[in-house]
């Protein structure tokens, strides 16, 4: 069964839906996203989770949190709660921090971010059918062949921004 994203135009207008094949390197086809980036509430250092081995385009994948698309009429403030409860298990009202926005326009997408931080320690119920495992890696892990599989395009930029703005994986 084919996954749809509702798309949106550059001003941010819901202009309907189409398949995930058919957005993916088309600038014209825009999907809005919501990502947490999980603080450790002590040290502000990222939380960053590994997408399961066989799960997703990019198998094994690295994020710098939670995230997803909006759906109709969604916020980004509702999408990104939401994908706290959904991944991460964490219910009831968090204090999100706007950290900023990126608008990605690739051969892989074309959508628009707004990234919040959200200082949480844990533990979390993390979603297992998606997700392999979630904790404060350190920066030498990730660069460890044996862990890191890969990052996608967009999540390396989205790092180098959360880094710009002095949150940093563990050393």
């Amino acid at each position: 069964m084919a996954e749809y994203f509702d798309i949106y135009d550059e001003s941010g207008r819901h202009l309907g839906t189409a398949p995930r094949s058919e957005c993916h390197g088309n600038p014209a086809l825009i999907h809005c996203t919501a990502h947490v980036a999980v603080l450790h509430p002590e040290n502000g250092k990222l939380l960053l989770q590994k997408r399961r081995m066989d799960k997703d385009i990019q198998p094994g994948k690295w994020d710098t949190a939670v995230g997803g698309h909006l759906d109709a009429g969604e916020t980004f403030e509702s999408a990104a709660g939401r994908e706290l409860s959904e991944e991460l298990g964490v219910k009831g009202k968090v204090e999100l921090l706007h950290l900023f926005d990126s608008k990605i326009r690739n051969l892989i997408e074309s959508e628009n971010t707004r990234v919040f931080g959200v200082k949480l320690a844990g533990p979390f119920d993390f979603q297992r059918s998606e997700i392999d495992d979630v904790r404060f890696f350190s920066a030498s892990e990730l660069e460890n062949p044996e862990y890191r599989k890969e990052f996608t395009p967009n999540l390396l930029v989205e790092l180098e921004d959360l880094k710009k703005c002095g949150f940093y994986p563990a050393e």
